[in-house]
């Protein structure tokens, strides 16, 4: 290897060591609904996806409803994104190109591989994905399979803390927050 880059990986390191504590120290309020500087703008819009999708933020849930959640959001996010790919051809929204769907083992293997956050590919986005299919089926879940896998990491974290307690949260809010407090703002 040479020097340039092993002084890329130093700087990597660096820069991955000096954003820890801070942006642990952020995400550490956001997950705890307290204060942060986002507020004035992302509180209003928050309680407006709450009251649009019907969630009770204030609900906490077993770690049953809590993983059940979950599962159920994943397999609507696979199903849509499947079904996007498959549908494109019919779907002339930025479709310029005209390309015909999406095989089927290649759309739920990519599908699969979006939700999973392993975003597998075995093609050419952009000679195989429409503009929309990339941007509303893939793109999309690189906000919703992190935001799912930070969800996660919250709860099992508020399962060792919370020893007495027989709720982790909700699953619902800790994903809205991953997505529009910690990833939609870096």
């Amino acid at each position: 290897m040479t020097s340039n880059g092993w002084l890329q990986i130093a700087v990597f390191f660096a820069l991955v060591l000096l954003a820890a504590k801070p942006m642990g120290l952020y995400m550490a309020r956001v997950y705890e609904r307290k204060k942060t500087w986002l507020d004035p703008v992302l509180v209003p819009l928050e309680r407006l996806l709450y009251k649009m999708t019907g969630v009770d933020a204030e609900a906490e849930m077993k770690w049953t409803q809590y993983g059940l959640a979950m599962l159920i959001f994943s397999l609507a996010s696979l199903l849509l994104t499947y079904g996007v790919e498959r549908l494109q051809h019919l779907i002339p929204l930025w479709n310029p190109q005209h390309w015909p769907a999406v095989e089927p083992y290649l759309a739920w293997n990519t599908a699969a591989s979006f939700t999973t956050n392993t975003n597998w590919q075995s093609y050419v986005p952009e000679q195989t994905m429409s503009y929309l299919t990339q941007m509303f089926g893939l793109a999309t879940h690189n906000f919703w399979s992190a935001a799912t896998g930070m969800a996660l990491a919250i709860a099992f974290i508020r399962g060792i803390s919370r020893r007495e307690s027989k709720t982790l949260g909700n699953f619902w809010v800790d994903l809205t927050r991953g997505t529009v407090w910690v990833l939609a703002p870096l």
